[in-house]
């Protein structure tokens, strides 16, 4: 009889440890979901301020015209294609806003260094987006590639978490280092 007690206890035991291991790969999905949602919020809102500056008149045209087709591309991309668009957008970033000087005369029109404030926030909150992203990526990951949860197919019918890698370095005259003076 205590074979019987002991060998439900283990059942009961192996079962409440499935059951926690469920919850938590559960809230690891949505922690995803939410770090998703904040990147996505984050990339929007850089690929905004990005097109408000270059129709704004405050550039030269051809960087204009550089900055709002990239800008445009990364609003209007698939999510398969978005890395790609997001990266150009950094790409054209990096090219508009090269050297200190370019960012000299932005802040000394009329109306820049609102712009070049809203930039900057935006530019610098993209790549702590996306490392939260990717750090709950990695921790859902670790998760699932457990055998129990494998096995017991614990994940469910969610979809295996993708990394979000793209090319988030802002211009160097945005950094605190580059920064005018």
């Amino acid at each position: 009889m205590t074979t019987w007690i002991w060998a439900a206890a283990a059942v009961v035991l192996f079962a409440v440890y499935l059951s926690w291991t469920a919850g938590r790969l559960d809230r690891l999905h949505a922690r995803i979901d939410a770090a998703k949602a904040s990147l996505d919020a984050q990339l929007v809102r850089r690929a905004a301020v990005a097109m408000e500056l270059a129709t704004s008149s405050l550039l030269d045209p051809a960087a204009s015209i550089l900055l709002y087709e990239a800008s445009h591309a990364a609003r209007q991309s698939e999510d398969e294609h978005r890395e790609v668009a997001e990266s150009e957008l950094s790409l054209a970033l990096r090219a508009v806003l090269a050297e200190p000087e370019q960012v000299r005369a932005l802040l000394a029109a009329p109306g820049g260094a609102e712009a070049v404030k809203d930039l900057t926030a935006a530019v610098r909150r993209v790549p702590m987006a996306r490392r939260f992203h990717n750090d709950a990526v990695r921790a859902a990951r670790a998760v699932r590639e457990h055998r129990l949860v494998r096995y017991f197919r614990l994940a469910g019918r969610a979809p295996f978490p993708l990394a979000f890698e793209m090319d988030d370095e802002p211009p160097v005259a945005l950094t605190p280092e580059g920064a005018p003076a």
